[in-house]
């Protein structure tokens, strides 16, 4: 059975990600069984629609847009647009950038991640090419109501991270093959205010696009978010957490139960973080010390991570 990983980042881990998908098709041997990249999901900062992890201080332009889309899908994986905004208002569905890069991957072969009923009407609408994908960050907590969601036109169903683990309710679900399993989630078990960061990312996003129009002595602040869990978190502190999803889980509970997809959390996440994680779900146990160096020195022979030397000094 194919084991289905979605991975994070359009923008800031995009070369990590094309690196690990050209070792997969070049050395699947390093690689667990079964183990198949099936999108990379994310946006182009900075979008309005977007949601779910926060960025300051970046514009994609429209030659990286457009080039990205095309080398990603040109490798048979597709894009899934992460436009989860919750709080999303009528006037900002004509926003220009963000139907530009609607425009730009409607080929039939992309998706969209969404929550607000409005937009996703919306995107049905506009663009009936893209897969729809209902998220995470409706926080439907009960089994019950993850049947009603899988009944809906859905390409993908995200699980509630709060689910995983729990096998008598898994064992409910009607489609466990639509169904998105978030491994690696960084929020405590549980976690009471999930819902309250989501919101927070999407008033920011919107106060980040329009400081752009604003002089200095009118920018608008940033709404100040700090978490003393998820913020300092990483694949090594999670591991305590019932909500974490083991790759033996993967292997010995989730694919005997019918359930093959699976996100890996990090859009915005330290890139040594991510090599972590990656090397932890993806590659065999005796190969993780070999690969994680050789994705260091791919990265740094790329100048995505930049070694500086030392000043010279004088003497005496």
């Amino acid at each position: 059975m194919e084991v289905k990983f979605h991975l994070p980042g359009l923008r800031f881990n995009y070369p990590l990600n094309m690196l690990m998908l050209s070792l997969l098709e070049t050395q699947p041997k390093f690689f667990r069984e079964g183990v198949k990249i099936a999108s990379f999901y994310g946006e182009f900062p900075t979008s309005v629609w977007a949601g779910g992890r926060m960025v300051l201080g970046d514009q994609c332009d429209t030659s990286y847009i457009r080039n990205a889309i095309k080398n990603i899908n040109a490798r048979n994986i597709p894009i899934r647009y992460t436009y989860t905004n919750p709080i999303i208002e009528k006037e900002e569905l004509d926003d220009f950038y963000c139907n530009f890069c609607m425009q730009e991957a409607d080929n039939g072969m992309n998706q969209v991640l969404v929550v607000s009923p409005l937009l996703e009407e919306y995107i049905r609408k506009t663009y009936s090419s893209y897969k729809i994908c209902s998220s995470t960050c409706k926080e439907i907590r009960t089994v019950e109501g993850l049947n009603e969601e899988l009944a809906k036109d859905y390409y993908l169903v995200v699980l509630d991270y709060n689910l995983n683990n729990e096998w008598e309710e898994l064992a409910k679900v009607s489609d466990p093959s639509r169904c998105e399993v978030l491994v690696n989630a960084c929020c405590i078990p549980d976690c009471p205010r999930r819902g309250a960061h989501y919101e927070n990312i999407a008033k920011n996003h919107r106060i980040e696009i329009a400081n752009r129009e604003l002089p200095p002595e009118k920018k608008i602040p940033i709404i100040p978010w700090t978490c003393q869990y998820g913020d300092h978190n990483c694949i090594y502190t999670i591991q305590d957490y019932k909500t974490y999803v083991s790759p033996e889980a993967i292997y010995n509970e989730y694919l005997p139960r019918g359930f093959n997809n699976f996100k890996i959390e990090g859009r915005t996440g330290n890139i040594f973080s991510l090599v972590e994680t990656y090397c932890h779900y993806l590659i065999k146990p005796e190969y993780q010390g070999y690969i994680r160096i050789q994705l260091l020195e791919n990265l740094e022979a790329s100048r995505i991570l930049v070694k500086n030397k030392p000043r010279p000094g004088v003497w005496p």
